[in-house]
């Protein structure tokens, strides 16, 4: 039913742009389009049709005509991968970007991919998401309290985006962090690249963050400072990828665990051991 990429406005299911959304075709214009997105739904149109960075454009461009032989009967997204969840979200979860045929074929941040069956799972036995997998965009997923974005928000090529790019995409993650501080108690980091763009786009947008960056590590916890006095707690863990999950580095306990950090038990900065993690 749709061409690969899929346009905006075409009817693809949680697409939240028209062909009228401002696109944005170089760093600054993302920065002045990020600033004046009032809402979420705003924000996440703008991001669904950015064109700032020529390489990323080009290859998941290329990624959804070529296709895996797997998805061939399938239109492929082909876009920036937008937030996905509640608007007004406890937990803000970041990953790093969308995977070639995951996210920039279904066009669902951790949708269509073994990560993303990892990261939901563990989300649904948390009570935050409505059912234990996510297959595609029309599928009936919601997320209740939680919302998940990534720092990049292109399939980039080798799963590695480059430093320019990263500082492209940046403006897109600190308009997020400004837009859900209101309701904001947590921030679930999964690998040490999201950690590291979390804590930059925390300082970029006026919190209190250490000026020692603090180290990230699996079950690491960090209590970051609003404008307006209110702690937020960043919580770190491995990265959901098969090279993760397949070797063990991260199971389905650690994962919880990790989860199960991004509620205050009123205790502060007590120690906390994760299963296969760091003392704290």
């Amino acid at each position: 039913m749709f061409p690969s990429p899929v346009p905006p406005g075409a009817g693809w299911p949680g697409d939240p742009a028209t062909r009228h959304t401002p696109r944005a075709r170089g760093r600054e214009q993302v920065v002045t389009l990020a600033a004046a997105a009032r809402t979420v739904d705003a924000l996440d149109a703008r991001i669904s049709v950015c064109r700032a960075c020529p390489r990323l454009v080009a290859w998941r461009e290329q990624v959804a005509r070529d296709k895996r032989a797997a998805y061939a009967d399938q239109a492929y997204w082909g876009r920036p991968a937008p937030g996905f969840g509640d608007p007004a979200p406890r937990v803000l979860v970041v990953g790093l970007a969308p995977a070639a045929h995951g996210a920039n074929r279904t066009g669902r941040v951790f949708t269509g991919d073994r990560s993303g069956d990892w990261l939901y799972a563990a989300l649904h036995r948390a009570g935050y998401a409505s059912q234990p997998s996510s297959t595609h965009a029309g599928d009936g997923m919601a997320l209740e309290g939680l919302r998940i974005v990534a720092a990049v928000r292109c399939a980039p090529p080798g799963n590695q985006p480059s430093v320019d790019e990263r500082a492209t995409c940046a403006p897109w993650l600190d308009r997020d962090l400004s837009l859900a501080a209101p309701t904001l108690d947590a921030i679930l980091a999964l690998g040490g690249l999201a950690w590291d763009a979390t804590l930059s786009a925390a300082r970029r947008v006026g919190w209190q963050v250490p000026a020692r960056k603090p180290r990230f590590g699996h079950g690491e916890v960090v209590r970051l400072g609003r404008p307006d006095g209110r702690g937020v707690r960043l919580v770190g863990s491995y990265h959901v990828s098969q090279q993760n999950t397949f070797t063990g580095r991260l199971t389905e306990p650690m994962l919880d665990a990790a989860l199960a950090l991004l509620i205050d038990d009123g205790d502060g900065d007590r120690p906390v051991r994760l299963a296969g993690g760091p003392v704290r």
